[in-house]
Formats: C-alpha cells, sequence, structure tokens
C-alpha cells in the first residue's frame, strides 16, 4: 500500500564549507495516510520536500538516494530519473505540493480563474473552457471559497482564502500524493483550525495521502497517522502518533514535546533553560495590572 518511498535521500548545499541539509533520509508513505514530518525550523523538512519534487534550486543538489512513486496501476516512477518533460508532465498530475506562504506562491498579476486555467491548458488540454470553468468553481466550492471569488486577485483574498485557494489548485489534477510545507502558518488559529477540518474531509473524501511539514508537533499530534522526527538534516524518530506521544524515544522528541505548555495543571511562566534547550516551567509571576 505504499505510494512514495524516500530511500537513502541526500540533499547538499555546495557551498564554502558544504552544508548537508539532509543527510539519509528513507520514509514510506502508506496510500491514504497523513504523514506528519516535524522539526525546529532549518532541520532539513523544507529542503527533503522540494527534493522529493525536484524544485531544488542551485546551490542545492541532491546527491544520492531517490524518490519512487508508486501508482495505483502498479508502476513505479523514480523522480530523480525523469527529464525535464516528464516532470512537467508529472508534477501535480500525480504528486503536488501546497507551498508556505499562498501570497509568494501566487502570480499577483493574474486573477484566481487564469491561474486556475493554466493548470488544465497545459495538463487537460482536450477540456472546453466552459468544463474548465465548471471544475474551477467546483474546486473552489470544495475548500470553502465563493466561486465568485475565481475573478478575484490574490491580494483581494485573505490569508485563510489564499491558502485554500493554493489546496484546491494542489488538488485540481486529483494526484495521489500532496506535499504540505507549513499550510497554516501565519494564519490565526480560527483559520488554521478550519483550514485543517478541510484537509482532513478532503482527504477522507478524495483518498490521496499526505506529508505534512510543520513545527508545530501538537498540531501533528492531532492529525496525522505517523509522525516522523526530523533534526540536522536526519529523521531521529519515526512511528504512530499515538505511541511517538505516549512514549516517546528520543530525547530531542521528549524535548519538543516539553516544549509546548499544558492547558491544564498549575499556571506557569516558561522560558528557555541555560544549562539545556527545554522550555521550563517556572512559578507564576504575579503581574501588577496597568493603570
Amino acid at each position: 500500500m505504499t505510494v512514495l518511498s524516500i530511500e537513502n535521500f541526500s540533499v547538499d548545499y555546495l557551498v564554502d564549507p558544504v552544508v548537508h541539509a539532509v543527510r539519509d533520509v528513507s520514509l514510506e508513505l502508506r496510500r491514504g495516510e497523513v504523514l506528519g514530518l516535524a522539526g525546529e525550523s532549518g532541520c532539513g523538512k523544507s529542503t527533503l520536500a522540494y527534493g522529493i519534487i525536484r524544485l531544488l534550486k542551485p546551490p542545492a543538489m541532491i546527491t544520492s538516494g531517490r524518490a519512487v512513486f508508486h501508482s495505483r496501476e502498479g508502476l513505479e516512477i523514480d523522480w530523480n530519473e525523469l527529464d525535464a518533460e516528464e516532470l512537467r508532465a508529472h508534477r501535480w498530475e500525480k504528486i503536488s505540493m501546497v507551498f508556505q506562504g499562498a501570497m509568494n506562491s501566487l502570480n499577483p498579476v493574474i486573477s484566481i480563474r487564469d491561474q486556475f486555467e493554466d493548470i488544465f491548458t497545459t495538463h487537460r488540454p482536450d477540456m472546453s473552457r466552459k468544463e474548465r470553468r465548471a471544475r474551477c468553481a467546483e474546486l473552489l466550492e470544495r475548500v470553502g471559497v465563493d466561486p465568485k471569488r475565481l475573478g478575484s486577485y490574490p491580494h483581494e483574498l485573505s490569508g485563510g482564502m489564499r491558502q485554500r485557494v493554493m489546496i484546491a489548485m494542489a488538488m485540481a489534477l486529483e494526484p495521489q500524493v500532496m506535499i504540505m510545507d507549513e499550510p497554516t502558518t501565519a494564519l490565526d488559529v480560527v483559520v488554521q483550525r478550519e483550514i485543517l477540518r478541510e484537509i482532513t474531509r478532503l482527504r477522507d473524501e478524495l483518498g490521496f495521502a499526505v506529508v505534512f511539514i510543520t513545527h508545530d508537533l501538537p498540531l501533528l499530534l492531532e492529525i496525522s497517522d505517523r509522525i516522523a522526527v526530523m533534526r540536522g538534516g536526519e529523521i531521529v524518530e519515526l512511528g504512530d502518533a499515538a505511541e511517538l506521544y505516549a512514549d516517546p524515544k528520543h530525547e530531542y522528541t521528549r524535548q519538543l514535546l516539553a516544549s509546548f505548555p499544558s492547558l491544564t495543571g498549575d499556571r506557569g511562566s516558561f522560558v528557555r533553560g541555560a544549562t539545556d534547550d527545554r522550555l521550563l516551567a517556572l512559578d507564576a509571576v504575579e503581574v501588577e495590572a496597568p493603570s
């Protein structure tokens, strides 16, 4: 039931000195599951995602390993072996990606409708204009956006609406894998909750698998089937979400879990410890209210 397998995958930034951003990572994504990828900023999460889908730019380079897509028909596609035309055909068709920061990913001078239609004219050239328009409206409705917004430009949409548009574009060609690179970053908690609910509903409805990348481990514990914890370019722990929460094996995973305050128990202030990198609870300090 594997849909994507990552085998001994490494990415280096060819600068002086060389930066080993991703080191010998191996993962399997099962069909229909949500695989969470957690870790601190700079640990290599996004670099791994861009490497999988072959969107890295110099000086980044894949130095070893491979990413293999397993189709429902039993075909295996080694992403590293595809030429430019094959990549163009398979991206968004087999594996799509929701980028971090929708405002930077959408074209600011083209309407949402035209950006959708670019996808269909490239990958579905036999679709009529009427069919394309109907499909665009259907996709926006799926993610909870009024189809009347198709004529809008990105700056005319709220942050949450732009992120929903990006998710709709990512699923336009009904891919079997969606990579989501911190899709809820910089959104308020209410909008974040709505988008997570939509992602879960769409996954259940359409059956695609998700690689969900974030530094927010509690969020992953809520939506993921399995979680991979990444640090320094390596996977340090991988396991079922519930088991990882109940009994983390790696010290770094325990530190990540300890870095988020509990919603229950005594009040406390949280400061970074002087002897290690964990957030330690201190006694609550009474603060006088401003006059």
